[in-house]
């Protein structure tokens, strides 16, 4: 039996996935979890497009890419917790976690804890660096295990569902989300700058 095809943007997936299968799907997830620029999230959805047409089973699919997300950012956040800021500064260009982009996620990391973790998961580049950023700035280990497990379940619950049940419709419903989160992260970028200004404000007139 030949393999579906998958559509659009998903299709370069289709040869890796159609020969390694659910090896595929949990190696790409891991090793995106800490840092390594890999597709973690588009063979999810390609995986789950597999899974709509029987060709995988979507709970294996969804246990294997949650175990794996799990594991990756643990592995992310022991290389935070070992190397410290020094080790992101001198690596981190090389998985584009530039000391700019760094210095702007460990802000986040530290007014928010907890539910940065949760939510990184579904932020590009956060996702990536989620773990490591956690570790350098001294997360508790268990409290980051469970903030991370829960945005792992959400994550990979949502696009396993999504491309589970869309099918080859999964690419315009991606494209239509990614679109509307792209305004969320504005709207919050905005009020976060608002409230950096008016705290600034404050400060001066105090002064």
């Amino acid at each position: 039996m030949s393999s579906p095809p998958l559509p659009g943007p998903l299709a370069h997936l289709e040869p890796l996935l159609g020969h390694y299968g659910y090896w595929a799907v949990g190696a790409v997830v891991f090793v995106e979890d800490f840092g390594v620029p890999a597709p973690g999230e588009t063979i999810l959805l390609a995986a789950g497009v597999y899974a709509g047409t029987g060709r995988l089973n979507v709970v294996a699919v969804a246990l294997i890419a949650f175990a794996a997300a799990v594991a990756g950012d643990n592995v992310g956040y022991l290389i935070g917790r070992a190397g410290g800021r020094a080790f992101v500064h001198r690596w981190g260009r090389y998985v584009f976690l530039t000391p700019k982009r760094f210095e702007a996620a460990e802000g986040f990391f530290t007014r928010h804890g907890g539910k940065i973790v949760t939510v990184a998961r579904f932020v590009e580049g956060l996702r990536q660096a989620n773990g490591i950023i956690a570790g350098t700035t001294g997360m508790h280990w268990r409290r980051f295990l469970a903030f991370n497990a829960l945005g792992a379940a959400l994550w990979v619950g949502l696009w396993t569902t999504l491309a589970y049940l869309a099918g080859g419709h999964i690419t315009a419903i991606y494209d239509e989300i990614r679109r509307y989160q792209l305004y969320v992260v504005l709207a919050v970028t905005v009020v976060i700058a608002g409230f950096v200004v008016r705290h600034l404000v404050r400060r001066r007139r105090a002064r």
